[in-house]
């Protein structure tokens, strides 16, 4: 088992299409990952790192009903399993095959619960994982901003896909557990938050800030404020559909993965317009926020900056996250983990994935070259000086990962049947 404390990276599977469906944005193929999966994971280890932030592209791996090719995710999880790297599976990340269309689809939810329940019989093996990635910045950016997949601009067209995403969340974390019922979830959603910019903005703030949980409260089965209970209702959600998320409490497998970037705060006019603020409350503040509504453990699963022209700005944000994590964890906050998103650089990331130009962002730590940048040399460091201090301070919280050379082991399989007998038994309850 893993001890302690999870220090972790991703590599980045984004794959959003833009330019009406025509354009399919892969970071896997910009970032080079095809081509160089083996000295990607060997960046990992040599990092000193052991859980990796990962997924196969869903777009080339689920080609129809029933219909799998499985080619790249056996050879680079078979691979991550002889490394004994454990991954976070990360199952939809942003877009879904040409065939499913987008998340407008009534039927998403279903094909996605299938292909989940499809990946985790063939790799049993896996415990951890994020099904769908931020699903509310999937939805925001899909149905609300207009700049991805189905690329629409309604509040109607935002609840949709974002009913469609939490559903779809929800569905393959049940498909799962039928497979691994000792799996964990880690939900990855953003952290955002919403300052009003003076007093006849305090309104739109409020309902901003209230949106922001409404993909968490509906993964968690959590009633939703009364205000968002409306909105809701009135852009398309059913009632049964609200109801039928309630019952679908799977909190005691779930750790609230929190993103967390410089953009993830936002100024608010009078007429609800936002623009960025920059960081103002910080990781520390907004991640009290959002353990005090769930009350579950937290992952730091997302942070990078661009390198800049200094060259040290983004070694400067890591100092400057994994303080804010400190300071989550000594406020007594069950934090269990930090990433630094992602492995390598990423490509056209300063448009959103809205702009097909090819433009190397420096957000890794390493170059598409695969050369380490500062921000890397920074963060190994890191894991060197805290990987064995971090367990002594909190013997109790020690997330219960089964290492993939671990899992034929007998007492991994009797921890197994005892997960299945108890999530049996919790069904039988809530049935009668």
């Amino acid at each position: 088992m893993i001890p302690g404390f999870i220090f972790a990276t991703g590599i980045e599977n984004s794959a959003p299409t833009v330019a009406d469906g025509k354009v399919r944005m892969d970071e896997l193929e910009k970032c080079g990952h095809y081509r160089h999966w083996r000295t990607d994971f060997d960046l990992v280890q040599e990092m000193g790192i052991v859980v990796l932030r990962y997924g196969p592209p869903l777009h080339r791996t689920f080609l129809g009903v029933d219909h799998y090719d499985w080619s790249f995710a056996d050879e680079t999880f078979n691979d991550l399993k002889q490394r004994d790297l454990v991954p976070i599976v990360d199952l939809c990340h942003f877009g879904v095959p040409d065939w499913v269309g987008n998340f407008q689809n009534p039927d998403f939810p279903k094909l996605f619960a299938a292909y989940a329940h499809a990946f985790a019989k063939r790799f049993p093996w896996v415990q951890l994982y994020t099904p769908i990635n931020e699903m509310f910045i999937c939805a925001e950016f899909s149905a609300l901003y207009g700049w991805w997949n189905e690329q629409q601009r309604s509040d109607r067209a935002f609840v949709t896909a974002l009913k469609h995403l939490v559903s779809a969340n929800v569905m393959a974390m049940h498909a799962i557990l039928d497979v691994r019922p000792d799996a964990l979830f880690i939900q990855s959603e953003s952290s955002e938050y919403y300052h009003a910019e003076n007093p006849r903005a305090i309104r739109p703030a409020e309902l901003s800030n209230a949106k922001r949980f409404l993909s968490l409260d509906l993964n968690y089965g959590r009633r939703v404020d009364s205000e968002m209970y409306e909105y809701l209702m009135d852009n398309g959600m059913k009632r049964e559909e609200y109801r039928a998320l309630l019952k679908n409490n799977l909190k005691h497998h779930c750790i609230m993965g929190n993103d967390y970037y410089v953009t993830n705060e936002h100024r608010v006019a009078a007429d609800g317009t936002t623009v960025g603020s920059g960081e103002i409350f910080g990781y520390a503040v907004i991640t009290h926020q959002y353990h005090d509504r769930y009350r579950l453990p937290v992952m730091h699963t997302e942070t990078n900056l661009c390198q800049g022209p200094r060259g040290d700005e983004a070694v400067n944000w890591l100092r400057k996250q994994w303080a804010n994590v400190l300071r989550v964890r000594n406020d007594g906050v069950p934090i269990v983990g930090f990433t630094w998103y992602s492995l390598t650089d990423q490509v056209d990331w300063d448009t959103a994935l809205r702009e097909n130009n090819g433009h190397v962002n420096q957000l890794g730590l390493f170059d598409l070259e695969r050369r380490i940048r500062p921000v890397g040399e920074v963060y190994r460091r890191l894991i060197e000086d805290w990987l064995e201090v971090l367990p002594t301070q909190s013997v109790c919280l020690q997330v219960p990962i089964i290492m993939p050379s671990e899992y034929e082991f007998d007492w991994c399989k009797n921890r197994r049947r005892q997960a299945f007998q108890s999530n049996k038994a919790k069904k039988a309850l809530k049935l009668s």
